[in-house]
């Protein structure tokens, strides 16, 4: 996987390189920091985690840089934001997602993948075994079988990275509901070095009751939209969160998030941020848990 910006920055340094005999009060160092500030390149050049979470309104959709220079998107929220969120990883410059994840089939988290698998070049693809009767669903598996790949089952035990220094690891689901999709919702946990992020879909405290596998994690990204039914004390008891992303529309109809998650998030000390309110969220990290969050407004 090859990084457009990276190509760019090349023939920058090439072009530098050609004219250093007119241009010699600057250096190729100068050239290089000046670069990587002003096009905020990220994880190309240093070994940093960013997980943007992206605003598509009431839905989840989560692009994550891996320090390893791959990438991920989990969820590609509701319908019709396909393209908006194709625009975004691109102008990310990435050009290809090495590991595609659906945590559950609700429409509010599979309601543009079909768009992404169709338009975008795509590595892995990760879902539960569950299936639903739904439009957007059938829309998905078809869009899957034209490009002639094939669905990874996700299970808890899984690994989807294991290195050295950085693992992403499946923790659910260990059982499935087929009687609530939500409770079928892939948990993914990526640990790079001394950091660790969390991310759980819709899982309600039922599924979050069966795993067994350490949940603890500097980011959060809050169940089911702040929902009261997937953040519980038990539960931030165990993952100890410093950080947390409530990814939610504006005055849905939902509710979310519930007044009784949000108080349980205060009373953890949680400093917790939310797409409604704040747009696109961007949480950034080097290994040696020194974050750095950025918000879109």
């Amino acid at each position: 996987m090859i990084k457009s910006k990276l190509n760019i920055f090349i023939k920058v340094v090439l072009l530098f390189a050609v004219c250093t005999t007119t241009l010699c009060a600057c250096s190729v160092e100068n050239l290089f920091d000046y670069y990587l500030n002003e096009n905020n390149v990220g994880s190309v050049y240093a070994d940093n985690i960013s997980a943007h979470f992206i605003d598509i309104g009431q839905g989840d959709s989560i692009f994550i840089e891996l320090p390893n220079h791959e990438c991920m998107l989990i969820d590609a929220g509701i319908a019709n934001k396909g393209e908006y969120i194709e625009n975004y990883i691109i102008s990310t410059g990435y050009d290809t997602i090495d590991y595609l994840i659906a945590t559950h089939p609700h429409a509010d988290h599979i309601g543009s993948m079909d768009y992404i698998v169709s338009n975008m070049d795509i590595g892995s693809i990760y879902m539960p075994k569950v299936s639903t009767t739904t439009k957007t669903y059938e829309r998905l598996l078809e869009a899957v079988q034209e490009k002639g790949m094939k669905i990874k089952s996700a299970r808890a035990g899984m690994s989807i990275v294991d290195e050295e220094d950085l693992n992403v690891d499946i923790l659910a689901p260990v059982e499935i509901d087929e009687g609530e999709l939500n409770n079928c919702s892939i948990i993914i946990k990526i640990t790079y070095e001394s950091d660790s992020y969390l991310f759980i879909g819709d899982a309600e405290k039922e599924e979050l009751s069966t795993v067994t596998a350490d949940m603890s994690a500097d980011v959060l990204k809050v169940g089911h939209h702040g929902s009261r039914t997937s953040t519980t004390e038990e539960f931030l008891e165990e993952v100890n969160p410093e950080y947390a992303v409530i990814s939610c529309g504006i005055d849905n109809d939902y509710g979310h998030p519930h007044e009784e998650a949000v108080s349980l998030l205060n009373e953890f000390n949680v400093e917790y941020y939310r797409t409604d309110l704040q747009g696109t969220i961007k949480i950034t990290s080097d290994g040696s848990r020194n974050y750095s969050v950025t918000t879109e407004k």
